[in-house]
């Protein structure tokens, strides 16, 4: 079962990501540092007339990675070739690509840390020096080809930049953090989203759904969708507060967004009374793969201060015994009861 609050993106988002992204820069809510830094970078290569320098992008799924490269190259009024490194499997994979880029076009690689060593010992000399050598026969009779490749762009996203070896990173000139949304920022784009889904949702209700979306647009999307089928079943021609609520209520996803693997998690972890629990033993308890819990359940609630990982195994945190109303075992009490 494919839960409402996956960061990743699940197989029948393609299509709907597309309709509800932004196209112009006025309208990307969020990253405002990064947005004016890369409108000043565009601006200057525009005037020289050249290409952008390669940019890196990085940062947990779900914050728009994507919708900047296609941003870039549409104030760049160029093409953009997409692709994911899983995809990229021989390096005549690597070459087919680059030998059909135009001048000036961009190439976006999502996921790029997942590229080979081999693959990326090619990509080298055609980031520095946009040429390509290949390698054709083996042995003593192998021969270096050099192929000249117009000037490019490569955009590369990634969640995770410290898998990245040093000197692919290296040849980024640019280098972007995207942060987590605010509610606000969140709100403004279920607004605009929820006009183009022509089910106009009101400004609490908006903020209703961004509370209780990780400070993800994905998942704010995701969410939105879900309530605007909630609001079409009962004929309203808006999604009110009433509405919001009580679809995510039926959704399971709570105030801070979790839903009910994440408490179980969490109420597991209080209940151990301050001991720490191995990945093992929690994935049996919850009856969950390990790789699960590792890159789906545990990165949100880390972020935010739920959950430790130490030495010995996963801890809760004083603001996870808050939230739960278990007294913490740390913290010393008059009375010695075991609920607050």
């Amino acid at each position: 079962m494919e839960r409402i609050i996956e960061i990743e993106k699940l197989s029948f988002e393609n299509e709907y990501e597309k309709s509800l992204r932004p196209q112009k820069w006025e309208d990307y809510i969020g990253q405002e540092r990064i947005k004016s830094n890369l409108q000043v970078f565009i601006k200057a290569a525009k005037k020289r007339n050249e290409s952008l320098d390669h940019i890196l992008f990085f940062g947990p799924p779900g914050l728009g990675k994507t919708t900047l490269a296609n941003l870039i190259a549409n104030e760049m009024q160029t093409d953009i070739k997409t692709t994911a490194a899983p995809m990229i499997e021989k390096s005549g994979d690597l070459a087919a690509i680059l030998t059909n880029l135009n001048e000036g076009d961009i190439l976006f690689i999502d996921e790029i840390h997942r590229l080979s060593p081999a693959i990326e010992e090619i990509l080298y000399p055609a980031m520095e020096d946009f040429r390509l050598d290949i390698i054709i026969g083996s042995g003593p009779a192998a021969q270096t080809v050099k192929i000249d490749i117009p000037k490019f762009t490569l955009i590369g996203a990634t969640t995770r930049a410290g898998m990245i070896s040093s000197p692919l990173r290296d040849r980024f000139g640019m280098h972007f953090r995207l942060q987590f949304y605010t509610k606000e920022e969140l709100a403004k784009i279920i607004k605009k989203a929820s006009l183009k889904l022509n089910k106009e949702c009101e400004d609490d209700a908006a903020l209703e759904i961004a509370r209780r979306c990780r400070g993800t647009p994905r998942i704010a999307l995701r969410l939105l969708r879900r309530v605007r089928d909630f609001a079409e079943v009962e004929s309203e021609d808006k999604i009110s507060l009433k509405r919001a609520k009580f679809a995510l209520d039926q959704l399971g996803v709570n105030d801070l967004g979790f839903d009910e693997l994440d408490l179980r998690l969490l109420r597991l972890l209080v209940e151990a009374k301050g001991r720490a629990i191995g990945l093992s033993t929690i994935s049996a308890a919850l009856s969950e793969d390990e790789g699960t819990i590792e890159d789906v359940i545990e990165p949100y609630l880390l972020a935010n201060g739920y959950i430790e990982r130490t030495a010995r195994g996963r801890i809760a945190t004083p603001k996870t015994y808050e939230l739960l109303k278990f007294k913490n075992p740390n913290q010393p009490s008059l009375f010695g009861e075991e609920y607050e």
